[in-house]
């Protein structure tokens, strides 16, 4: 039995936080888990900069409101459901997901919680587990799923290389460069013909 497990930002969204970095003008906020390999480290010094702005859950909300799928990506994810099972591994938070998912269809999604003050101050975060779309995955498969993956950061290379099949989509040309062993496709119709490969 399969099950495709799928990054979201950057592969079915666009990016949160380079959209809010370019909505509200700051430009390290551009940072991403394709520059930050350690989760951690880039979130605690996001929730830095955050403070130091007086910006909180409100105003990145605000602008995910304003985020649209990547064009395809709906239609993809409904075919791909329509084949085998789904589930969404991110490192985003339940916060931020809600809508996005909404304009997705709803796919099942496992990601993170925000710890937000009554001033909706983000004052941490709570991860689910540690690496989780590797240990995701890993957790997955000792169910009896064979798991297919497919990302585009450095966070994803776990549940990549862990998987019966793995690919990189819309990845960087450092990521690919390190990782020349891993399929590499770029639009979602190339993405989907190799995943039906890989069901057979």
């Amino acid at each position: 039995m399969n099950i495709v497990c799928l990054d979201m930002e950057g592969v079915l969204v666009p990016e949160i936080w380079i959209a809010f970095s370019e909505e509200s003008g700051i430009p390290e906020l551009k940072r991403t888990t394709r520059d930050e390999p350690d989760y951690d480290k880039l979130m605690s010094w996001r929730l830095g900069i955050l403070k130091e702005h007086g910006l909180g859950l409100k105003e990145i909300q605000d602008t995910i409101a304003r985020i649209d799928p990547l064009p395809g990506a709906k239609a993809f994810l409904d075919e791909l459901r329509s084949l085998t099972q789904v589930v969404i591994l991110s490192d985003t938070f339940e916060q931020f997901a809600k809508p996005l998912m909404e304009k997705l269809g709803w796919p099942t999604i496992f990601c993170n919680t925000l710890e937000v003050a009554e001033s909706g101050e983000i004052t941490g975060f709570k991860m689910r587990c540690e690496k989780s779309k590797l240990t995701t995955v890993k957790a997955l498969q000792s169910c009896g799923f064979d798991t297919i993956a497919a990302g585009d950061s450095y966070n994803d290379l776990g549940m990549i290389q862990q998987s019966k099949a793995g690919f990189l989509f819309k990845s960087t040309e450092q990521i690919k460069g390190e990782h020349p062993e891993v399929p590499v496709y770029e639009e979602f119709g190339e993405l989907l013909e190799a995943i039906k490969g890989a069901l057979r």
